[in-house]
């Protein structure tokens, strides 16, 4: 899974994946040692490069911070699969918009045909993963122009599924 990361205004790109039980960490490209363990809620326990730390998260109303020992950073943190954590009204929406996979997996379900009318942040097509069905929604209001997956098509994370215009 990647991530974008900002923490105090600098931005960060954070890629965290799992193999054979262990947790692999690339920060901005470069690999880092790192271990993770939920202590409680909010609360985790890092080791980086062999030094410990307790991370927690506190949410003030709609701001994210981190604290670390006595230091807190506001944070922010998005992940590009998830349309909740786009920000805007709409800026930078003009044109034809591509719906891509977030995942690979399996088209099991088309909400909308070519030339129906969608508004934001509605359903357009269904992608399982994992046993986890997952909707993908139309970043914009227009018309679905094409869809570019069928029902039982097996697509890749990136592919393009749907253009919005």
């Amino acid at each position: 899974m990647t991530y974008e990361v900002t923490i105090d205004g600098k931005s960060h790109r954070v890629e965290l994946n799992t193999v054979d039980g262990r947790l692999l960490c690339r920060l901005n490209g470069k690999d880092i040692n790192a271990d993770a363990v939920i202590a409680a809620r909010d609360v985790m326990s890092l080791v980086i490069d062999g030094r410990a730390y307790e991370v927690k998260r506190e949410r003030v109303r709609d701001e994210l911070h981190v604290v670390i020992g006595a230091d807190r950073y506001a944070a922010e943190v998005r992940d590009p699969r998830s349309l909740r954590t786009r920000k805007g009204t709409g800026a930078g929406l003009a044109g034809p918009k591509k719906l891509l996979s977030p995942m690979p997996g399996k088209i099991v379900r088309l909400l909308l045909a070519e030339g129906a009318e969608v508004h934001s942040g509605q359903g357009v097509i269904v992608v399982e993963a994992m046993k986890m069905q997952n909707e993908i929604k139309s970043p914009k209001d227009g018309v679905v122009k094409k869809i570019l997956a069928a029902e039982g098509a097996t697509v890749n994370a990136g592919d393009a599924l749907a253009i919005v215009e």
